[in-house]
């Protein structure tokens, strides 16, 4: 039976009834009557009034306060010391002065070698340069101008297969009628000027302003809190706090686990290699037909022209070769220039190199001794062949991979049958398989990606 990952999609219907079994509650084996284990949870009680609770703790009532005097630093009166400060350092002591006279630049003086002699050379290239009047070479390209194709390109676009015309309704238009504007001129009267009656505004009341006149009696500084409020005695608040409350027994450890009293040893037996199996090649051919090889219609097209323009005009006249650089150039003599380099100031060593360095000569030779190994000593014997046998091994049986037949169902065999409620499809192979000879081919629906 097909099995969803997925939460229900009522999207066809709303009456169908939910299926609750699930592929751990059919697969799970059952282990007889095994009781849970017990909850270390004390059970809910209602606890006894024990009275208001005395705000007396155990520190306060045990605590005996102690006078502890600290003892007081008095700071000593400064007095001046008698006698004159030695200003006198080190390095006005050891200083030697010299004299310092101005740094000497290292850079050497700028030399110029110049001559108004005129230079009467020939170069390389006007030496070995020999013109040759040859034919030019012509070019191989065929020209073709475009010819567009006669015939009609006969794979439609989704547009012109999907395209329905439709008449457009244009909107009503919010533009207000046409009024006719008045011919006489513009009396400028408005409701307001011909409806107005003048009504006269009498004066403004104004309170004449009463003067402050102080109270004969004294301010007695008493508030509606003060005088209202009367302070009556209540109890205090009590804890929600509950009482600690030991947890398990008094009885002493017996150091005894579940897992000594029930273990078992079990004889391992070392797993046996397993061989790759041989690679088969399959025997049938390959169809290398695809849908563009079968559905394409060549076309018989000519190749494009390329837009290139024609060529420039083409003169018999001698090339004459003369330009301004070889007009106005004055050869001059050349003349060497000097290698700029700077004296040795290290005078370079005269006698034999020995080939003695320091750590030839200081070094001191050492028996080495070698750390000792940490790998530990081998306690099983080399002779008998390791087994790699595990459970999962002998016990595994491979298991075909399924193809989904809802990605390409027409590739693998199947053919559409219905949707569920739930939104699954389901399909049945083209060609059923026979169980026995007996009985009737019927084809198993399965189910595909929903």
């Amino acid at each position: 039976r097909h099995r969803c990952c997925h939460r229900t999609t009522r999207i066809y219907d709303a009456g169908a009834q939910p299926y609750h079994k699930t592929e751990y509650g059919e697969k799970y084996p059952g282990y007889g009557s095994v009781c849970p284990p017990e909850s270390c949870r004390p059970p809910p009680q209602l606890r006894p009034d024990h009275g208001t609770m005395n705000s007396t703790s155990t520190f306060k009532s045990d605590y005996i306060p102690h006078e502890v005097k600290l003892p007081s630093r008095t700071q000593p009166e400064y007095r001046p010391k008698s006698g004159d400060i030695d200003l006198g350092t080190v390095y006005r002591r050891d200083y030697s002065p010299h004299k310092v006279g101005p740094v000497v630049l290292a850079r050497p003086r700028e030399s110029r070698h110049t001559s108004g002699a005129r230079l009467d050379t020939i170069p390389t290239y006007r030496d070995d340069y020999i013109l040759r009047k040859g034919p030019r070479s012509e070019s191989c390209k065929v020209e073709r101008p475009y010819e567009p194709p006669s015939e009609r390109f006969g794979n439609p676009s989704t547009f012109q297969d999907d395209y329905i015309p439709r008449q457009p309704n244009p909107p009503a238009s919010c533009k207000p009628c046409e009024v006719k504007l008045a011919t006489g001129p513009f009396d400028a009267n408005t409701i307001h000027r011909t409806a107005y009656v003048v009504h006269d505004v009498e004066p403004m009341f104004v309170r004449p302003r009463e003067e402050y006149k102080p109270s004969d009696q004294p301010l007695d500084a008493l508030t509606t809190h003060r005088r209202d409020f009367k302070g009556a005695p209540g109890e205090q608040a009590q804890p929600f706090n509950p009482q600690p409350h030991k947890l398990g027994s008094d009885a002493p450890f017996r150091g005894i686990t579940e897992f000594q009293d029930r273990y078992q040893p079990w004889l391992v037996t070392p797993p046996e290699s397993c061989k790759p199996k041989e690679y088969v090649p399959p025997t049938e051919k390959m169809d290398l037909n695809s849908s563009n090889r079968l559905d394409y219609i060549s076309h018989k097209a000519p190749p494009a022209a390329p837009i290139r323009p024609p060529p420039g005009r083409r003169t018999s006249a001698p090339f004459q070769g003369k330009t301004t650089m070889r007009e106005d150039f004055q050869p001059m003599s050349p003349c060497q220039r000097g290698i700029i380099k700077n004296e040795p100031q290290i005078p370079r060593p005269t006698g034999k190199f020995s080939g003695l360095t320091t750590f030839r000569s200081h070094y001191i030779p050492h028996q080495a001794n070698p750390a000792q190994s940490c790998k530990p000593v081998q306690t099983v014997s080399s002779g008998v062949p390791f087994k790699d046998e595990t459970m999962y091994r002998t016990e595994y049986t491979p298991k075909k991979p399924e193809a989904c037949p809802g990605l390409h169902p027409d590739a693998l065999g199947y053919v559409y049958v219905n949707t569920d409620s739930q939104g699954h499809k389901y399909y049945r192979p083209v060609s059923p398989e026979h169980s026995c000879s007996s009985c009737n081919p019927v084809p198993q629906e399965v189910a595909g990606v929903s």
